[in-house]
């Protein structure tokens, strides 16, 4: 076994949602889904297929987030994963919606960090282990921080 560090390429620091599935059916299932659930959602969704043809099944309403989803999907190449990017919209307002998607079984992250995807590469074929969202801790909060976390949220809508 020998274990890779793929680093998801993201270069406008994009929101995205990595997860794990176990159905073919499951890039159609993300699509309507997301679609059902923000009305006018730009996105794009790629699934690595882990069995037969072995391809990257891909949907989307957006160009740009298509191209991002397939590109880093068949970099990761790890089977039965999936990879959700969008605009104009948070992972919190599909995160749920996705969990429940019958055939989905983990969801890694969910972020605009850079993101590093820890594989493990044996002769069948790869697997994620984990993921590096973001980076390390630097201290604790102060008064003056939990001020602006709060207004922060209040600024772009998520608290009242």
């Amino acid at each position: 076994m020998e274990l890779k560090i793929i680093n998801i390429e993201n270069p406008d620091e994009l929101n995205f949602i990595l997860g794990h599935s176990h159905f073919i059916k499951t890039i159609e299932d993300i699509h309507e889904a997301i679609v059902c659930t923000v009305p006018n959602a730009k996105f794009g969704v790629a699934f690595c297929e882990a069995s037969m043809e072995c391809l990257v099944r891909y949907s989307g309403t957006d160009e740009q987030m298509m191209e991002l989803a397939k590109k880093n999907a068949f970099t990761l190449s790890a089977g039965h994963s999936f990879i959700i990017f969008m605009k104009d919209m948070f992972p919190i307002n599909i995160l749920n919606t996705i969990k429940n998607i019958p055939e989905v079984a983990r969801i890694h992250c969910a972020t605009a960090n850079p993101v590093q995807v820890i594989l493990a590469q044996t002769d069948q074929g790869r697997g994620i282990l984990g993921v590096i969202d973001g980076f390390s801790s630097k201290g604790i909060e102060t008064e003056a921080d939990i001020e602006k976390r709060k207004g922060f949220l209040r600024m772009i809508g998520y608290k009242q």
